[in-house]
């Protein structure tokens, strides 16, 4: 199998990705579908955002290149089956970029990003056809909160949206006191949904993206309690005998010393 002289171009990749899949290539490659596939594909764009998160550019250019991989073998798929070829992919999404951008590559005029954006939703509207919901091409598949935000975006772009964060945190108020009303499980869960879905509306208006202040407060979370249990085995204790008492106040001194060493003040 002849290896490709320059391993930077884009067209080295599709050819390795095309000698993978091809007769003396190699097994596992030649055994992936498009639904094999899918499971490991989500992976890689959840390590692409971690890179993002920790803003680490040498681990995001790996992860850039694995989620390129997943592309491209996709693409491969695809063309093997004759659904579409990759050049039907860069023409479509070129095509797209064109269309969505008339204020750089056309004679239209915007006045800053909040009529970019109605403008990007109105052209997507045009392309998908007037009588679809505008609502209907968010991936159901996405994450619950991630979902809810976007389609609150969507809708707040058409007007239906609180005039102000006084609307939302009223509304916050009152889906509190019917989760704590609530009697039966289903009631239970039902309002604790509909809890969650005004946070995303307030953190939406707040300019808070809800899955990155989540993941914060994870990673926040994990930092804080590994240090607990780093304290206990450097004093000799197991920290499931510990009261939940004594276990509070190691929280608080872990507390303290995460936010000493961010430079942060405690939460």
């Amino acid at each position: 199998m002849t290896i490709p002289e320059n391993l930077s171009r884009f067209d080295a990749l599709v050819k390795i990705i095309a000698d993978l899949r091809g007769p003396q290539g190699c097994p596992w490659d030649k055994a992936q579908t498009h639904q094999s596939l899918r499971e490991d594909f989500l992976q890689e764009c959840y390590e692409v955002i971690e890179a993002l998160d920790e803003n680490d550019a040498v681990k995001l250019k790996e992860e850039l290149g694995d989620l390129l991989l997943h592309v491209v073998l996709q693409a491969q798929i695809a063309a093997e089956a004759g659904e579409f070829a990759l050049a039907d992919i860069l023409l479509n999404i070129n095509k797209k970029l064109i269309h969505r951008h008339p204020h750089v590559f056309g004679d239209a005029r915007v006045n800053g990003i909040t009529e970019i954006k109605q403008n990007w939703q109105e052209l997507k509207k045009e392309e998908k056809g007037a009588d679809k919901s505008i609502i209907a091409s968010v991936p159901k598949s996405m994450p619950a909160l991630s979902y809810a935000e976007e389609i609150q975006h969507r809708v707040a772009a058409v007007g239906f949206d609180w005039d102000d964060d006084r609307g939302v945190i009223e509304k916050l108020a009152e889906e509190v006191a019917e989760f704590k009303n609530a009697v039966t499980p289903a009631q239970k869960s039902e309002e604790y949904g509909d809890l969650l879905f005004t946070l995303v509306n307030l953190a939406r208006r707040q300019g808070i993206d809800v899955e990155v202040a989540l993941r914060e407060a994870n990673r926040k979370f994990v930092q804080r309690f590994q240090l607990m249990e780093e304290i206990c085995h450097r004093r000799g204790k197991d920290l499931g005998k510990l009261s939940f008492q004594e276990q509070n106040a190691l929280w608080e001194e872990a507390k303290r010393h995460y936010s000493i060493g961010k430079n942060e003040p405690g939460s």
